[in-house]
């Protein structure tokens, strides 16, 4: 069997008497897009907090390609190439497009941060920033601001972002959150071409894109998860339907 790229070993986190991960082991394999679904206050932005260094669990492990990160800060997380998306988008709004990404790109690289002056100059910078915007389909729209750009197209310079780092694994915090029908194909179609080239965690409410995505769905609830597979046999899963998805799930 493959060797997961990324990894968790029975994480608990509590805050007082409230357990809001318990006992939380996944895994994600290279290429792979793992899904992790649940109802709200399941647990899932504490388990992402977890796995980014944001939070850190009472017990358990994270492990990235085999090395255990689990008390590494999130600042050495990224430059191990774990890669994630924000729920909320929170971009610099005055910033161009490529001047995002390049910032992405000089956070994880071996220099230290240099004057923005100086730095947007570098093409050692702005090559894998205009390299990461032509993957999500904004090659045409590098010079524009932040503020200029539709939310679909928000969302998807923070893929640019996270892709600029040359990630091991992208963790991604509900992507299609607050998208029209039209913007959130147009993210589904951007997520479908990343598969196999990169392992995905999704974390996502949207169960139609879920379970067009997604190789190996994961559920949780109330900190646990109560079922992991193939897309068809958890969404026919009586536990997960009664708990999560309803009676009336197709």
């Amino acid at each position: 069997m493959t060797a997961p790229i990324l990894a968790t070993r029975d994480l608990h986190k509590s805050y007082g008497a409230l357990m809001v991960t318990r006992g939380v082991s996944l895994t994600v394999a290279p290429g792979e897009l793992h899904a992790l679904i649940g109802p709200n206050g399941a647990g899932k932005t504490t388990l992402i907090g977890q796995i980014m260094g944001t939070i850190a669990p009472a017990s358990g492990q994270v492990l990235l390609d085999g090395a255990d990160i689990t008390r590494l800060p999130p600042h050495r997380r990224a430059r191990l190439r774990l890669a994630r998306s924000f729920q909320i988008t929170a971009l610099a709004s005055e910033l161009s497009a490529l001047e995002t990404v390049a910032l992405a790109v000089q956070g994880v690289g071996p220099a230290p941060l240099r004057p923005f002056g100086r730095a947007a100059r570098d093409e050692t910078l702005n090559a894998p920033a205009r390299a990461a915007l032509d993957a999500v389909g904004l090659g045409a729209r590098e010079a524009a601001r932040c503020a200029a750009l539709s939310h679909g197209e928000q969302r998807a310079l923070e893929l640019a972002c996270a892709l600029a780092m040359s990630p091991r694994c992208l963790v991604l915090d509900e992507p299609l959150a607050g998208m029209g029908h039209q913007e959130g194909a147009g993210i589904v179609a951007l997520l479908r071409g990343l598969k196999r080239r990169f392992a995905i965690l999704l974390v996502e409410h949207d169960m139609e894109a879920v379970f067009a995505l997604a190789d190996r769905v994961s559920v949780l609830v109330a900190g646990q998860i109560i079922a992991s597979g193939p897309p068809d046999a958890v969404r026919a899963d009586p536990e997960v339907r009664a708990a999560y998805l309803g009676e009336g799930a197709a």
